[in-house]
């Protein structure tokens, strides 16, 4: 079966194009059937999967670029039962690449996808906002993670961390403006049991289907992506002190203990605020909305993992 390779050249400030003309000899070399599709613009991944996949038939699919590129080539798959996904990360905070396991090295990366030795099957996320839907494949959320994704994306401290190698830190850096700028929300909580929780003052609901987002803020520890459940963190209460002690413990998954951050796990979550707030998907940025959805695909998405 061939190989599709879906590579974002402008991935980690311009590095995607030169990773992959680096790969690409040993796939010459092992005598690989493939093909390659370099995307041109936002939202060009989503177009070529869905070329891709469109005939119906089984496909291999490898995604060189970071989160974002794996999010459209998620949300372009027709049919993600007959898709298996590799992935050779080279964007800033590498979520995806981390909760899996996946290593960092480009041909480390390679390797395992030539040579699968795990498949897994992959639950696949879906926020529904305003009669929309976006897949995700890392984590969704509402609020001030979302603003922050919203910031990066144009920040120039992602540009300049990228460059010395630390583009992940760019979310953390944002993270500490955004503290000083967001105001929390009332946040009304409602799962599918009918179970219903309102919370004051409320920062953010981030919908996790993997342990890590924004650069390996490890908000969910307990996470698994093929268990069919959603790990839910919520975090409300607190004074924007507490918030920054906080923070640094996130990246070793040691802040859930604390008043203030609750974890729901659950099947599907509704959330409703009572203002319009960011929404995010795999960190792509979305409108501000005030109701949310949040649930999982029927078809689960065969993923190659390290």
């Amino acid at each position: 079966m061939e190989y599709h390779f879906i590579v974002n050249p402008k991935a980690r400030t311009g590095m995607g194009e030169m990773i992959w003309r680096m790969i690409e000899p040993e796939l010459k070399k092992k005598r690989v059937d493939y093909c390659c599709y370099m995307t041109k613009s936002r939202n060009h991944a989503r177009k070529i999967a869905g070329r891709i996949t469109a005939d119906g038939q089984e496909h291999r699919i490898v995604v060189l670029g970071g989160d974002g590129t794996v999010n459209e080539v998620v949300n372009g798959i027709r049919e993600p039962g007959k898709v298996t996904l590799g992935y050779i990360p080279i964007g800033s905070s590498n979520d995806f690449a981390r909760g899996l396991k996946i290593p960092k090295d480009p041909e480390k990366a390679l390797d395992i996808i030539l040579a699968p030795q795990k498949i897994i099957y992959m639950d696949v996320g879906v926020l529904c906002a305003a009669g929309r839907q976006r897949r995700f494949a890392v984590s969704a959320g509402i609020g001030f993670d979302a603003a922050v994704c919203h910031e990066v994306c144009v920040s120039k401290w992602k540009v300049l961390l990228n460059r010395i190698g630390l583009g992940k830190l760019s979310y953390a850096v944002v993270a500490l403006d955004r503290l000083k700028k967001d105001r929390p929300a009332e946040m009304t909580v409602t799962l599918a049991d009918g179970t219903v929780r309102t919370f004051e003052r409320a920062y953010f609901a981030a919908f996790m289907n993997l342990p890590y987002e924004g650069g390996g803020f490890k908000f969910c520890p307990e996470a698994s992506p093929a268990d069919g459940e959603m790990d839910v963190i919520i975090v409300h209460g607190l004074p924007v002190v507490k918030i920054l002690c906080l923070l640094p413990l996130a990246f070793w998954g040691k802040h859930t203990g604390f008043k203030g951050v609750t974890l729901i796990r659950c099947k599907e979550i509704q959330v409703r605020t009572e203002k319009p707030l960011p929404l995010h998907t795999d960190g792509e940025p979305g409108f501000l909305r005030k109701e949310v959805r949040a649930s999982f695909m029927r078809e689960s998405l065969r993923v190659i993992t390290g």
